[in-house]
């Protein structure tokens, strides 16, 4: 019993080093955040999204703007369902600072069916695969969507929504008040 405490106190000990080495060398807040570590009202996670003609978009370059990080594939249905509405949501709100980045989780052999989604939509769309969004954590139900104030921080957390999936009510709620306080 007591070399059981004992190994379970190592085994945390060292976990303990590995986090603080993981910090020390600068990836503390993509450990962390990809563990649960989001928290609405703090620094969201920078995040870069390469879109399909190779322009880099990153997150902590957009302060000013309201920003929704939205992660999707072209199989998913829900998804289907709700970039319409978001694409025309953008379109109608770019002018007051809006900025919609569509990660796409299809891999490369997808992209002719992504080209295609994306053609219809109003924002920049890029494959998860290319660009970089740790900080969100891995994608393990889409849709799901994050919500950047303009001050930079974390707004919304697609992890914690209940109905992570957009709609005019969600947007009206969430994002429009944001849009309204202006820059």
């Amino acid at each position: 019993m007591a070399s059981d405490r004992q190994s379970l106190v190592s085994r945390r000990w060292l976990l303990g080093r590995g986090l603080a080495a993981s910090a020390a060398a600068g990836l503390g807040a993509v450990n962390v955040a990809a563990a649960g570590g989001l928290r609405v009202g703090e620094l969201a996670p920078r995040a870069t999204l390469i879109d399909l003609d190779g322009k880099s978009w990153v997150t902590s370059e957009l302060q000013g703007r309201v920003v929704i990080l939205t992660f999707w594939a072209t199989w998913c249905g829900p998804c289907r369902e709700e970039l319409p509405l978001l694409s025309a949501y953008s379109a109608a709100h770019e002018s007051q600072g809006l900025v919609v980045l569509g990660f796409c989780l299809d891999e490369h052999d997808s992209l002719p069916a992504v080209r295609k989604v994306a053609a219809s939509l109003h924002f920049p769309v890029g494959l998860l695969v290319n660009s970089e969004a740790a900080g969100y954590g891995r994608p393990w139900r889409i849709p799901v969507n994050f919500t950047i104030a303009r001050d930079g921080r974390l707004v919304d957390d697609g992890w914690k929504d209940r109905q992570p999936t957009w709609t005019e009510d969600r947007l009206s709620r969430i994002v429009t008040p944001l849009l309204d306080r202006g820059a």
